[in-house]
């Protein structure tokens, strides 16, 4: 077996292809045209009425520079408005539409029950030792990204992501 084969970023890439794979499977079978970063994005955008593109970038651990292209292709779904932020002029506050809430509560039974195949190698012990390991691992590498996970609430404005919420887009 190659070396390769036991190193945690080729497992982890490895396994984002997978769950990738999975979420497109997923929402083939139910007819709807969504990634699992604009679920990411649509999500955050549902939780936060208002919220500005810089901020949904990291409130999804997404990069700022290519945020405006999966904004620009939940607009164009109808999924969501962008409109001038009543805050900051130059900003653009995101809102929901009535399509996209549709759109979000007919997907996420999906995405949620997709996470078991995601994992499915594993019982349910395992998923939750994973898991627990995987947010460990991943907020002590969160300031190594070039996008960080940053949280729209009190644990942001304390300069500390929260990461007690997972992805469930995959």
């Amino acid at each position: 077996m190659n070396e390769i084969h036991s190193m945690a970023g080729h497992l982890i890439r490895r396994l984002n292809q997978i769950s990738m794979a999975v979420f497109s499977e997923r929402m083939s079978e139910i007819g709807v045209e969504l990634t699992p970063v604009q679920y990411a994005a649509l999500s955050s955008i549902r939780d936060v009425p208002g919220i500005d593109q810089a901020t949904l970038a990291g409130a999804i651990a997404y990069d700022k520079a290519t945020i405006g292209g999966v904004v620009d292709r939940l607009t164009g779904k109808g999924l969501i408005l962008r409109s001038q932020s009543s805050r900051d002029r130059r900003a653009r506050a995101l809102t929901i539409t009535a399509e996209g809430e549709a759109v979000f509560q007919r997907v996420t039974p999906h995405v949620r029950a997709l996470q078991n195949d995601i994992l499915s190698g594993l019982d349910e012990d395992e998923k939750s030792i994973f898991l627990r390991l995987l947010r460990k691992t991943t907020e002590a590498g969160n300031a190594r990204s070039r996008a960080p996970l940053r949280r729209h609430d009190a644990g942001e404005a304390a300069g500390k992501p929260d990461f007690s919420h997972t992805d469930p887009g995959g």
